[in-house]
């Protein structure tokens, strides 16, 4: 496997993660646990700026002029990556509806 789909997989991984934590983080909200939902989502920033790292250096590497192999699983991940950073922005609204319904 080259460098770039390794990279891919653990974007996808951390991204994966985050948004996993942001699903359940709204869950906790919806049933009044704000400090477990707060939590959540601190640990979704966690997990996608470990996913941020990653693709980084593909951009480090792009500018050094090492070109990256553009491959599916890379399209994917990014992708991935995007969504999950949405949904967090999204969850931590829904949250604060909750909590001040």
């Amino acid at each position: 496997m080259d460098q770039t789909t390794e990279i891919a997989f653990q974007i996808i991984l951390h991204a994966g993660n985050g948004k996993s934590n942001v699903m359940e983080a709204i869950q906790e909200a919806k049933i009044g646990n704000f400090n477990q939902a707060d939590q959540l989502v601190e640990e979704a920033a966690e997990e996608l700026g470990k996913a941020h790292e990653y693709q980084t250096k593909l951009l480090h590497n792009e500018a050094r002029g090492e070109g990256n192999i553009i491959n599916v699983m890379l399209i994917h991940s990014q992708d991935h990556l995007m969504t999950s950073m949405a949904m967090r922005d999204l969850a931590i609204e829904i949250i604060e509806i909750y909590r001040n319904k």
